[in-house]
């Protein structure tokens, strides 16, 4: 007799590997530069423990949960949601898509410091899931588990497994340069600064950026990177319309450069030569030293110092923007 108290399991999804992929990390000569663990000397002068995480605890979080207000689109616009950190919903006449989807309240001793942009029941039907890297901020397994809908999802190479068992009907692995057609929806994984690691011991696993195309245009989510050459032969090989790029977590208790200031990130949208930039990456998660207000003024001021403030959108977590 059937165990009524039973937790029902997801049947496993397929998971269809690159054909890139030889085995190894992976990583050399596509790109794409792997951030190597070692602390920055000094690292250890500071206490994150002390000056960041445990004032973190006592302080309330901040924001709220937008009613939904999704524009009916035209042909050829493109409306984007954030909903915080890396997480956003993009809505195209062509399917919506999630990209690193987080609703998590802690990242295990990490406190979420604003609330998500929607209530994940408010989203509308997702077509497509993409996730950028196995980090704990980007990959988050229950929220996942809440999005999953028996639709297939894109992940880099070798984090497949990680999402298999939640629900998905798919699961693409791709390699730099490598490229995923779902319905009117092309996407392609793009080389970065950064690593993959989950764990200590996992780093084969594939990280990047993804460039979106659908309709005519042309979206980047730059996923988690410090700053790099790879830019500028991303904008070679694409016309992009918006470009979303992250500009916090810049000064890391590790010392290491993992992310890109305000300063860098718009030196990496000017290389790409996109259109628009959105910023992200930031004011969610305390995950650095610097205060979660810093890094859009920092952002806004050194733009308008290069005469490039009016291609900034800087977004508010919830309200769609259609561009």
């Amino acid at each position: 007799m059937d165990n009524p108290f039973q937790r029902i399991r997801k049947p496993k999804a397929e998971i269809k590997k690159s054909s890139k992929t030889k085995g190894g990390d992976g990583h050399a000569g596509e790109g794409a530069r792997k951030v190597g663990l070692k602390p920055k000397a000094g690292w250890q002068k500071r206490n994150f423990v002390t000056e960041v995480l445990i004032p973190s605890i006592f302080e309330p979080r901040s924001g709220i949960h937008a009613t939904p207000n999704f524009p009916a689109l035209k042909e050829g616009e493109i409306c984007i949601t954030w909903i915080g950190h890396a997480s956003f919903l993009i809505q195209t006449r062509g399917g919506n898509l999630l990209i690193d989807p987080n609703w998590a309240k802690w990242l295990k001793v990490f406190k979420r410091m604003k609330h998500p942009g929607l209530h994940l029941r408010d989203l509308p039907n997702i077509d497509l899931v993409l996730v950028t890297h196995a980090h704990f901020d980007h990959l988050d397994r229950k929220t996942l588990r809440g999005v999953a809908a028996d639709q297939p999802i894109i992940v880099p190479f070798e984090v497949g497994n990680l999402v298999h068992d939640l629900g998905f009907h798919t699961v693409h692995e791709l390699h730099y340069w490598e490229t995923c057609e779902q319905g009117a929806l092309k996407v392609t994984l793009t080389p970065c600064h950064h690593w993959g690691a989950r764990i200590l011991h996992d780093t084969h696993r594939g990280f990047g950026g993804f460039i979106i195309e659908t309709g005519g245009r042309t979206i980047f989510h730059c996923g988690d990177t410090a700053y790099f050459d790879g830019f500028r032969e991303i904008g070679q090989r694409y016309a992009i319309d918006v470009a979303l790029m992250p500009i916090g977590a810049y000064d890391p208790p590790s010392g290491r450069e993992v992310h890109m200031n305000p300063e860098e990130a718009l030196r990496a949208f000017v290389d790409l030569g996109a259109r628009r930039m959105v910023p992200m990456h930031y004011g969610t998660f305390r995950l650095s030293y610097e205060p979660l207000h810093e890094p859009p003024e920092r952002l806004l001021a050194f733009a308008r110092e290069q005469g490039l403030e009016e291609r900034i959108s800087v977004m508010t977590e919830g309200c769609p923007v259609v561009f």
